[in-house]
Order: C-alpha cells, then structure tokens, then sequence
C-alpha cells in the first residue's frame, strides 16, 4: 500500500483548493477550505511517509527465530489460519481492491448532483484516504506481528523480509472499505433516501469483506487484523465526509430565473429553492 501516500500527495493539491462554493445546480452538503484542509492532507500525507520511514527501519526475522515461531503462540481466536499461504488468494485480494480505489470515487461522477462538484469531492476523497493510510503505516511502522504464513513452510523470500512483519492491521481491507464506504456515503448526502440506497450501502460493506477473506486465505493477515482494519477503513470513510457537513443544507439548490420585471425590464437570477 506504498503507493497510496505518493498518490494522495499528488493529487491532493490539484483538488482540494477547489471552489466549494459557487453556484451550481444543486449545492454542496460539504464545506471545505483549501487554508483548513490543504495543511490537513498534507499533516496527514507527512504522517503517513513517517510510517513508511519507521516500517523501513523494521528489521526481520532470523532462521533460528522463524524455526522457533509456533502456532500455539497465536491467540486462539486467529490460530485457524497460521500456516496458510496462497499466491492465487493475494493476487484476488489485489485485484480487488486496487481498482475500487479508482472505481469507488470514478463511480460518483455518474451522478450529476456530486458531478457539479467532482473537485471538492476528489479533495475530500484523497483527505479521506490519507487519514485511513496515516492509521495504517504508523501501525505497520510500529507494530511487530508476524504474517500467519510465516507459521507455515510456504512464502519464500518474503519469509526473512521486513514485511513479514507488517500483519497489523490490515491496509488492503482498510483502503478498500475507506473507498467504498466513502463512495456510499457522498451519494447519500447528495441524493438522501434515493432508490437503491440499500443496495449501495451491501455492496460498500460486501467488497472490503470479501478483500479480507482473501487475505486470510493468502496468509497475509489474521481474522483480527482484518477486522481492525474493516473497522478504520468503514469509519474514515464515513466520519471524514461527515465532519465536512453542512447542517440544513439537503436538497437545496440554485435554479436559473429569467423574465421581465414589473416595469418590463429584462432580469435574471437565481432562485434557491430546497427539496423536502
């Protein structure tokens, strides 16, 4: 998940100084600010690069430790899957969820209301995902627990190697569920109580899940570090667009009026009217 932070960065200054405010059609439920939130992506941009610093600092295990790791010592609750190991399962797992994290926002230009406001929107997205990625690398940077393949005979050179110890929590999991809930979230607070809003919610919370399966399956992480990271990435995604929020500003919008006015003069405006 490297390529996440250098993403973010470099996306990030192109969007976020997007103007929220002007009149469009509808107007945003957001509120956003370059001088606020610009400091803030990049707060959490340096953040994440400090992750990455301290995970490069890891060092990994010995022979005589990786002879001495024992599946007893797993707590009982993840134990069934120490020793598993599938290349198939990680190339699911990546297939899944690295193009969610172009589909999932590339998806809300579909719906003309967030289109009006697509730049604002991509800032936020890319605040969003540098807050679940701050979590992750700090976590992975700073936590030593070893990958359940590591319990097996399977993993190849990646069984001495710094990232073997990088199992908590889960990033794909994470990243994935922030993508998806994030996606879920802004089509409901443009469009609240649209039809097939259930069927969005399912499938922002079926696609994350079905990344954790497949990293359990790969070996890559417990049941545990999934859930962890399911848990960070459904509440990033959610609580960052949240904190965003306008109160009172639902369905409200600008129409084009235009006309002749009483002394038959030409004029034109705008009317704010709101959808109750």
């Amino acid at each position: 998940m490297k390529f996440i932070t250098t993403l973010c960065l470099a996306t990030a200054l192109g969007t976020a100084a997007a103007p929220a405010a002007q009149a469009q059609q509808v107007a945003s439920p957001y509120h956003t600010r370059f001088a606020v939130d610009g400091p803030i992506i990049l707060g959490l941009g340096a953040v994440s690069a400090y992750g990455l610093y301290r995970v490069q600092q890891k060092s990994g295990l010995s022979d005589a430790e990786l002879a001495n790791l024992k599946k007893e010592d797993v707590p009982s609750f993840d134990r069934f899957s120490a020793g598993w190991y599938s290349d198939r399962a990680q190339t699911a797992s990546d297939l899944l969820c690295y193009p969610t994290l172009a589909i999932a926002p590339g998806l809300l230009a579909l719906n003309k209301d967030v289109r009006s406001h697509y730049g604002q929107i991509l800032g936020l997205y890319v605040e969003t995902m540098l807050a679940s990625d701050a979590l992750f690398t700090t976590s992975v940077g700073n936590i030593y627990r070893y990958r359940p393949y590591l319990y097996g005979s399977e993993g190849g050179g990646g069984r001495s190697g710094k990232i073997a110890t990088n199992s908590f929590f889960a990033g794909h999991t994470a990243h994935t569920a922030t993508a998806t809930f994030f996606a879920a979230k802004v089509l409901h607070d443009f469009n609240p109580g649209y039809a097939g809003e259930g069927l969005v919610w399912g499938a922002a919370a079926v696609v994350p899940a079905a990344v954790a399966y497949f990293r359990i399956e790969a070996g890559k992480h417990f049941l545990s570090d999934n859930i962890v990271g399911y848990v960070v990435g459904t509440t990033m995604g959610i609580a960052v667009p949240q904190l965003h929020k306008v109160a009172g500003r639902h369905g409200v919008s600008f129409v084009p009026m235009q006309g002749l006015n009483a002394n038959g003069y030409a004029y034109s405006g705008l009317l704010l009217s709101k959808r109750l």
